[in-house]
C-alpha cells in the first residue's frame, strides 16, 4: 500500500484568499511603490556633481592690455555702422561658485555706450566692457 502524499500546507493550499474587512484592498501601482528605490540624501548626487565641475579664474589685464583694448575700442566706435564682425572674448561670472567661464560673441556692432559701459550686438547681445579680456576681427588686421 502506498502511502498517499502529503505536505505541510495541504490542510490550507485550497482556501480562499483572506480579504480584510477594516482596510481597503492596495492597487498594484500602491504595492510596487513600496519596493521602488530610495534616495535618503537627496540632492547628494547633485550637490557632488557641482563641486566636480571645474571653472576659470577671471584674467587680470594688465595696463598694456587695457590699453590694447580701448585702442580697439576706439576702432570699433570709428566704424559703426559698417557690419564689420568683431569677435569678443568675454569672462562670464558662474552662478553657484567662485570663478566662472570665457566665452566668444560674434556679431556686428549696433552700438558702444561708453558711460553704461556696454556693447550692443545686431543680435542684441549686451556685452559688458568690464568683461572683455580680448576682441578679434578683421578690423584690427592693419
Amino acid at each position: 500500500m502506498t502511502k498517499p502524499h502529503t505536505h505541510r500546507y495541504d490542510d490550507i493550499i485550497n482556501l480562499p484568499h483572506h480579504q480584510s474587512k477594516v482596510h481597503p484592498h492596495m492597487s498594484l501601482q500602491d504595492r510596487a511603490a513600496q519596493f521602488a528605490p530610495f534616495a535618503a540624501l537627496t540632492g547628494h548626487e547633485a550637490a557632488i556633481q557641482e563641486t566636480q565641475r571645474l571653472t576659470d579664474r577671471k584674467i587680470q589685464l594688465d595696463e598694456d592690455a587695457l590699453e590694447a583694448l580701448d585702442e580697439k575700442l576706439e576702432l570699433i566706435r570709428e566704424h559703426l555702422g559698417t557690419n564689420e564682425e568683431v569677435t569678443f572674448t568675454c569672462f562670464v561670472p558662474d552662478e553657484k561658485k567662485e570663478g566662472g567661464t570665457y566665452a566668444d560673441f560674434c556679431g556686428s556692432v549696433k552700438k558702444l555706450d561708453l558711460y553704461a559701459r556696454t556693447i550692443l550686438l545686431s543680435d542684441n547681445t549686451v556685452i559688458s566692457l568690464d568683461k572683455i579680456v580680448d576682441i578679434q576681427g578683421n578690423l584690427f588686421a592693419e
